[in-house]
Parts: structure tokens; C-alpha cells; sequence
């Protein structure tokens, strides 16, 4: 059943990305637009659909579904600012070699960093509190949507002036609906993203039972699956397209499309597990969040200090990924 919604997961991602670009190609936007809001918003729907399906109408097993909704809302940055990051240098390593350089729009990429570890800190902050302070956790949730908010106003800001500089958006393929007849408008764009949505739904739903029969056969808990098995067969889909744009040398989508991502996951879904569920200190839960600042904060480092991201630089977020799985294993 995972391996089967992994396959409809994957279709729907490359059907919703493709009219992605097109959408931002006719809105005349940038590329940091384009991957730091749409490409993000729209490879993140897997994973983003997994934790909301479980939460709001998973299997009868409240906690569960609770435990596969944490996991999911965790698991994913903690795979964004890790395995995703080192998977761009593994692509990269033939062609530029270990000290070769990527050369993504760098302001983006500081700003979404900037966001997403002040979100992130809030969501972590937020284990803290007992769930029956139920208004100072509504609270927090609150200000993580309206950090969110205040991102994408920035990013739509900072586009017009990207764009002059020569980092406008433009489609790398023609749109799918196209290549059978359909003409390429906007009205088709709209349905080829509905019909991406309306697959990631169902994708994601198939994943969510998939994970509650593996963790009864296995005796592992769902929270730890969910940390480990779900953010990587979900987030494949945003890896393969971030690494056919770093092979394409379009570095600022293929960095957009993990940075913004990590935003948008670490606000919006975090917001729902911080007011709707237990969202309680577990080890497996500290130590994923302190290894996803790690990666984070790696990266943010290299930006502050101006230091050109080179092809072995995210080899570091790997080996953190390494540790941690490797850690909650054994």
C-alpha cells in the first residue's frame, strides 16, 4: 500500500510542479517566487497532506494518528535541512567535483533560513508548554501562520526587483495537457493543478494506513515511522525535482524549492500539531528537532559569513542525517 501511494505521490508532484512553472512563467515572477512559494508549497502537499489527513480523519486509533501527524509535521524539515540538502551535492559531485560551486540568488535563500529557524524555535519552544495552557499554545500557533504570512509578503515583494536582475521564472517543459492537445492556458494550467491536489490527496491517505499495518507488523511505533519512513517516501517527489534543477544548473529553484519548503513546514503544520495534538517532548522528537536546527543552522552559517556554497559544504547536512537515523535505530 506505501509503495503503491509512493507511485501516485510521485505522478501527482510532477503533474502539480509542471503547471507550477507555467503559472509562474505567465505571472512574470521570479524564480525565488516560483521556488520558494509555488515549487515549495506545491512538493511539500504530500507530506503536508499525510499529517492533516491523520489528524482530522486518519484510522480509529486517536493516538496514532496523533503520533503519525507529529512525525510527519517534524519529520519532514528534519529531512529538508538534511537529507534533501546533501542529495543536491550528490548530484552535483560528477559534474562540478567535490569544490565545484552552486550559485543560487543568495537573499532568498537568507530569508527563507532567517524564518524558518525563528518558526522553528516557536515550534520547539512550544513542547515546552502543558497542553492545558491551551490559550498560550493557541497563541503560539497563531504566530506561526502569521510568520508564514509575513514570508510570503517579503518573497512577492523582494520579485519584481529579481526579476530586472535577470531571475524571472521560466517553464523548462511544456505543460502536460499541452503534449496531448490541450491548449497551454491558464485554464488548463488550473486543472492540471487540481488534478495534481486531487492525487496527492489520495496518495497521502494510502500512506497514512500503509504506516499504521507497518508499525503493527514490525512493533514499532508510528511516531517513529512516521520521523524516518514517511518525510523521505513523501518528500522524493521535491528531491527529484530540486536535483533535475541542479543538473539543469537552475540552482535558485532547486535551493528555493527545500529552503521555502522548510518555511512552509515549519509554520502552517506546526500551528495544527501545536493546538490539535499532545505535541509532548519525546526523545525521538528533541533530538529531530535539535539535528534539523543543526542543518539549518549550517547553512545559515555559510550565508552570513558569505562563504560560497561549494558542492561538498552539504555533504556536512548528510552525515547529521546519517547520525540521527542511525541513532534512533540502534
Amino acid at each position: 500500500m506505501m509503495l503503491a501511494a509512493l507511485v501516485v505521490v510521485f505522478l501527482a508532484a510532477e503533474l502539480f510542479t509542471n503547471a507550477l512553472e507555467h503559472f509562474g512563467e505567465r505571472l512574470q515572477v521570479s524564480e525565488g517566487v516560483t521556488g520558494s512559494l509555488f515549487a515549495a508549497i506545491a512538493t511539500a502537499m504530500p507530506e503536508t497532506m499525510v499529517p492533516i489527513l491523520a489528524i482530522f480523519a486518519g484510522t480509529q486509533n486517536q493516538q496514532v494518528n496523533e503520533e503519525i501527524g507529529v512525525g510527519a509535521i517534524l519529520g519532514a524539515p528534519l529531512m529538508l535541512s538534511t537529507l534533501a540538502l546533501f542529495l543536491l551535492s550528490v548530484a552535483s559531485v560528477r559534474r562540478r567535483r567535490t569544490r565545484g560551486l552552486f550559485t543560487p540568488e543568495r537573499s532568498g535563500i537568507k530569508r527563507d533560513l532567517d524564518f524558518f529557524l525563528f518558526a522553528f524555535a516557536l515550534a520547539g519552544l512550544a513542547l515546552l508548554v502543558p497542553h492545558q495552557y491551551s490559550l498560550v499554545r493557541i497563541g503560539i500557533g497563531a504566530a506561526l501562520v502569521l510568520t508564514y504570512f509575513i514570508y510570503v509578503l517579503l518573497t512577492i515583494r523582494a520579485s519584481s526587483a529579481l526579476v530586472q536582475e535577470g531571475h524571472g521564472t521560466s517553464a523548462g517543459e511544456r505543460l502536460y495537457l499541452e503534449r496531448i492537445g490541450l491548449p497551454g492556458n491558464m485554464v488548463m494550467t488550473g486543472l492540471q493543478l487540481l488534478a495534481g491536489l486531487a492525487l496527492l490527496i489520495v496518495g497521502a491517505e494510502g500512506f497514512i494506513h500503509g504506516v499504521e499495518m507497518v508499525s503493527k507488523t514490525l512493533g514499532v511505533s508510528a511516531l517513529l515511522l512516521s520521523l524516518l519512513i514517511v518525510p523521505i517516501a513523501t518528500e522524493l517527489p521535491e528531491k527529484v525535482n530540486s536535483i533535475l534543477w541542479i543538473r539543469q544548473s537552475r540552482d535558485t529553484l532547486a535551493f528555493g524549492n527545500i529552503t521555502g519548503a522548510m518555511v512552509f513546514q515549519g509554520t502552517l503544520l506546526p500551528a495544527i500539531g501545536i493546538t490539535l495534538t499532545a505535541w509532548a517532548p519525546r526523545p525521538e522528537v528533541a533530538a529531530g528537532i535539535v539535528v534539523t536546527f543543526l542543518g539549518a543552522l549550517w547553512l545559515r552559517a555559510l550565508v552570513y559569513f558569505n562563504v560560497p556554497f561549494k558542492v561538498w559544504h552539504l555533504g556536512v547536512n548528510g552525515i547529521l542525517y546519517v547520525g540521527y537515523f542511525l541513532h534512533m535505530v540502534f
